[in-house]
């Protein structure tokens, strides 16, 4: 219910607002708000030809030569189109407009997605064919029932949501979806109530949206690209702020759904993985920068490489499953494969809706009205000034990954990589998750379309982990 009246109002605001700055001439074409292009440049206004030529010759000449490049004079780019017409430009395109964002959004992320799931999910079925994901599951029963109280003792979902934490854990989000849409529609089959989202999968999407994190393998490059001293210190920020955001999930929603925390099980669990992580921070923080790219890149790549050979592996070594079931592995492969396929078509038009709808945001201007708004009243507030440059990264990643990424590249570019604004956008990107589009995707992939405190509770978690990144920045950096 949240997500549907965040989707409708933001839709018409930005639509409103768009409207009224028609009106008042705040702007002066929303032909861009449509079919408009991220950075392309903005109109403001338009001249004839002979208007340019009759009231300043030379220049006229200028643009004749520059063509579609155009001309800057006084902060504005003028451009001679073939039509005659002379366009004045100032400033770009926050994001792509409504085509562009629908035609993107099915080439550069419905398609990968599709074979990312069409191949993870063949690998889950082989998983759930030789009879692993049920040991597995049984494996974890003891620590995912003092969470899950709701999912039946060995449940298969115990079993995907490992493999999902696992492979969030180690930075591979490609890799992550498919785990993760698989553990919701094995919780949705008992869902009693298949319109309203299950404590199980509540608990599960707010812990997938803290995203532990040990390699933040794109953000390392990012800060290689941008010619940082050392592109791997955010590692360990990022490996706290992640973890502290994982906590505050499940304690959250523990209180929530009225689940005891206080137990041996639990308490141990967390300890294990916090002495883990404690134990591989020891190690990398012995080794130079190309050392630790060299060893976070083997680390993760190799373990996942390892998960595809323990797979089929098990599967070879458990063949006869296969033959008793009249089918063999590669059969096993291909039908789960299918399943993958089918996902992807499910969950298009939950994308489609909730990416659409932040691109009318963005463009609209009221993004940036916001975000104005908010480092104004930081200002008020005497808050570091080098905080409130990287605060645009941390309100736009629960919106968009790519909006987020270019204020992120941005901030790195204009203050430093090594500056403590370039350090906290980094981190607020590695050590967070795209909660709207998480939230659409997942609960779309199920048809749930009742999410009940679900984004509340992300969102808190969202601001935990930006207040944590600040803290944990000053004391580390």
């Amino acid at each position: 219910m949240a997500l549907s009246r965040f989707w409708s109002f933001i839709i018409v605001l930005s639509i409103v607002f768009v409207f009224y700055q028609l009106i008042t001439g705040g702007i002066y074409a929303v032909g861009e708000l449509v079919n408009g292009k991220q950075h392309d440049p903005i109109v403001v206004a338009e001249f004839t030809a002979d208007q340019i030529k009759s009231s300043d010759t030379a220049f006229y000449a200028n643009l004749l030569v520059a063509k579609d490049d155009g001309v800057v004079k006084h902060d504005s780019l003028f451009r001679l189109l073939k039509s005659g017409t002379v366009e004045v430009c100032v400033g770009k395109q926050n994001a792509d407009g409504i085509f562009a964002t629908c035609k993107n959004t099915i080439i550069d992320i419905w398609l990968p997605l599709i074979g990312y799931l069409t191949f993870f999910c063949g690998l889950l079925h082989l998983l759930h064919a030789s009879d692993a994901i049920s040991k597995l599951s049984k494996t974890l029963t003891p620590f995912f029932r003092k969470i899950f109280p709701e999912l039946p003792q060995g449940h298969e979902a115990y079993g995907f949501m490992t493999m999902n934490f696992a492979a969030n854990f180690l930075g591979l989000d490609n890799a992550a979806t498919p785990f993760g849409l698989r553990a919701m529609e094995s919780m949705q089959a008992v869902n009693t109530n298949k319109e309203k989202a299950s404590n199980s999968q509540i608990m599960f999407l707010c812990l997938h949206a803290a995203g532990l994190t040990l390699i933040p393998t794109s953000i390392i490059g990012y800060r290689a690209a941008q010619n940082a001293a050392n592109p791997s210190d955010i590692m360990i920020p990022c490996i706290i702020t992640s973890f502290i955001g994982t906590l505050a999930a499940l304690i959250l929603v523990s209180i929530k759904q009225r689940i005891n925390l206080v137990n041996w099980i639990v308490i141990g669990f967390i300890t294990i993985v916090s002495g883990l992580i404690g134990l591989i921070l020891f190690y990398v923080g012995r080794l130079n920068g190309i050392e630790k790219f060299h060893f976070t890149g083997n680390l993760s790549n190799g373990v996942l490489l390892a998960i595809i050979l323990g797979i089929i592996g098990y599967s070879i070594l458990h063949e006869k499953i296969f033959r008793k079931n009249e089918t063999n592995i590669f059969d096993a492969f291909v039908h789960g494969a299918k399943d993958g396929f089918t996902t992807g078509v499910r969950v298009l038009p939950y994308m489609i809706a909730m990416l659409v709808a932040l691109s009318i945001f963005r463009n609209s201007g009221l993004m940036n009205i916001i975000m104005g708004g908010i480092n104004t009243m930081l200002s008020f507030m005497h808050v570091d000034p080098q905080i409130i440059n990287a605060i645009p990264v941390a309100i736009m990643r629960p919106f968009s990954a790519g909006g987020s990424r270019g204020f992120m590249l941005d901030a790195m570019n204009v203050y430093g990589a090594d500056s403590l604004t370039g350090q906290l956008s980094c981190l607020f990107q590695g050590a967070a998750e795209t909660t709207f589009y998480v939230v659409a995707l997942y609960f779309g992939s199920v048809n749930v379309k009742d999410s009940r405190y679900t984004l509340g509770i992300m969102l808190t978690v969202d601001v935990i982990c930006v207040l944590t990144g600040i803290f944990v920045c000053y004391l580390y950096f």
